[in-house]
């Protein structure tokens, strides 16, 4: 406890987000057992009917001479005003602060766990941190508000960004409401573009580039048009001959009666078959019409006349993209024998962990699927699940119209180094995939699916996605224009606290948003089993014996690709 003469602070000046407080004795000031630092917390009152809570945002020395002469040195502190105590309850909110100043002191350990244990309802307390300042307070979020509302995590590489998520997921998974044995009810897909999540879930629902099967008949029309067609031509013939061999195919294969038939279209999700498509192409690339004309003299006499189509050899490169398209191996998952035979019901369950062993997590291991399919692969899964939540919610609804939880089976979404298929450009190759994660972004949580989007580089996300994150963990940044991109979209006004992205420790992150009570500095726990996205180990690597490397292996692994 601190004795009252020792109580050398005081507030000198009030501005609308910040407390400025002169402190005279700086040792005296602090609490025994903690260092005062930035991101500490501190009260001001003058009596314990309202306090005010308040987290460091910076120090300063003023230097000066005393009414004798003599030197004399004070801290000034900098704070932003988080919220009140009143009535045992905290309020967010600082704007109450009167004029005469108020007495300050350091936050004590019991009254900010007070704040983090009362403030929120005990079945919706999630928690995967402690506070930077003080490792024996956790801090927990609202488990609801936190997966409701979109996730932003960013953090440069080594941060600890990979490990961060990885906790949130598997806390996520492991939580229970009463003492049911096996899964809980959770559910979340990860996009992992680097291999990096199988060995913190390893009872996974695990999907690699060798167990990946989408049907491309499900791809919309830009989607289509996005793989099969030339993206730098603007020709109308491809594309006119491309969407009427589809429609031509999904026709064709339809078993419903004629009236339906006459209703299918580019978009419908039925299947076509690719091959059928490949027919009419070369069909019309070499297309000769007969002119009902016979010729009269020469060798051909008595036989009719014929004249090139009009798209004769005017598909040739169009016929080529598909030919390359169909037979490349790399594209066995989309294109393939399996991709044609796997249904929808299938294709939904093979994503939502409802295949011969059920898991609360979906693994998509992206890194063996060709960059230039990426963004169209990403699209495809996150429009399927959209849809999902779509379709379920209007069951729902039209099965009890006074239904009020719109998906009982809701999704968390999980978009690791986003930026590179959801990046802050308007480049064609992109726009797929861009469309259908911005759709989720906008209109997801309306269906039960949500986000989370973890990226390095924030700065290189589309700005519509990002801005609809309402939680952030900044972990550490070190490039300005990803610190200057994450400042300008949190939420809430933290002045000078964000400054401090840069110096954080791994693991170390600014957490904010709609689900958490105080904006806090916190250490994230360490995740139990680990990701695999530790760094190679370079210097301790060269310093070992020569090692032999089997080329001809990763030949034969390369092309069979």
């Amino acid at each position: 406890m601190i004795e009252p003469d020792k109580l050398n602070a005081e507030v000198i000046s009030v501005f609308p987000d910040k407390v400025r407080i002169s402190v005279d004795n700086l040792e005296d000031f602090q609490i025994a057992e903690e260092k005062l630092k930035v991101g500490s917390y501190l009260r001001i009152a003058d009596n314990d009917n309202a306090v005010l809570i308040a987290i460091i945002e910076n120090f300063s020395i003023e230097v000066g001479v005393t009414s004798e002469g003599s030197p004399r040195r004070k801290y000034i502190l900098e704070a932003n005003p988080l919220g009140l105590i009143r009535d045992g309850k905290f309020e967010r909110g600082g704007d109450t602060i009167a004029i005469p100043p108020k007495k300050v002191e350091p936050a004590k350990k019991e009254e900010i766990e007070k704040i983090f244990q009362e403030s929120l309802e005990e079945n919706k307390k999630f928690s995967f941190a402690t506070l930077s300042t003080n490792s024996s307070i956790t801090v927990p979020v609202d488990g609801d508000k936190f997966f409701n509302k979109h996730i932003a995590i960013v953090g440069s590489t080594g941060s600890g960004k990979s490990h961060s998520v990885a906790k949130i997921i598997q806390n996520a998974i492991n939580a229970k409401s009463g003492e049911y044995t096996g899964l809980n009810n959770s559910h979340v897909v990860i996009f992992d573009i680097h291999s990096e999540y199988k060995t913190a879930f390893p009872t996974s629902n695990f999907i690699d580039i060798s167990s990946l099967i989408l049907p491309y008949w499900l791809l919309n029309s830009d989607e289509l048009q996005e793989l099969f067609i030339e993206t730098e031509s603007n020709d109308h013939n491809q594309r006119n001959t491309f969407k009427e061999s589809v429609i031509n195919s999904r026709i064709l294969h339809f078993k419903g009666t004629a009236e339906q038939k006459n209703k299918i279209h580019f978009d419908s999700p039925l299947y076509f078959d690719i091959t059928d498509v490949l027919a009419y192409a070369n069909a019309k690339n070499s297309e000769t019409i007969d002119t009902g004309e016979l010729y009269a003299t020469g060798e051909k006499k008595g036989q009719p006349k014929t004249t090139q189509g009009s798209l004769n050899g005017k598909l040739t490169n169009f016929v080529s993209r598909l030919e390359n398209r169909i037979n490349d191996k790399r594209l066995e998952f989309l294109l393939g024998d399996k991709a044609k035979k796997i249904s929808f019901d299938d294709t939904l369950k093979q994503l939502l962990g409802y295949g011969s062993s059920n898991s609360n997590v979906t693994i998509l291991d992206l890194s063996g699927v060709p960059f230039e399919v990426l963004s169209i692969t990403v699209s495809l899964i996150s429009r399927i699940l959209f849809e999902y939540g779509y379709y379920y919610k209007r069951m729902r609804c039209e099965a009890n119209s006074a239904e009020r939880i719109n998906n009982d089976v809701p999704l968390l979404l999980v978009y690791e180094e986003a930026h590179k298929y959801v990046p802050n450009s308007d480049l064609v190759k992109y726009r797929a995939s861009k469309e259908s994660i911005e759709r989720i972004a906008k209109e997801g949580r309306k269906y039960g699916i949500s986000l989370l989007l973890a990226s390095q580089r924030p700065s290189e996300i589309s700005e519509t996605i990002f801005s609809q994150c309402n939680n952030f963990l900044a972990l550490r940044l070190t490039n300005p224009n990803d610190q200057n991109y994450v400042k300008r979209l949190l939420p809430d006004t933290l002045g000078n606290l964000v400054d401090k992205l840069p110096s954080l420790k791994a693991g170390e992150c600014l957490l904010i948003g709609d689900a958490v009570i105080l904006p806090s500095i916190v250490q994230m726990d360490r995740c139990d089993p680990e990701p695999a996205s530790n760094d190679i180990p370079y210097f301790q690597l060269w310093k070992e014996e020569w090692k032999a490397l089997d080329v001809l292996a990763i030949k034969d692994a390369w092309y069979q690709k």
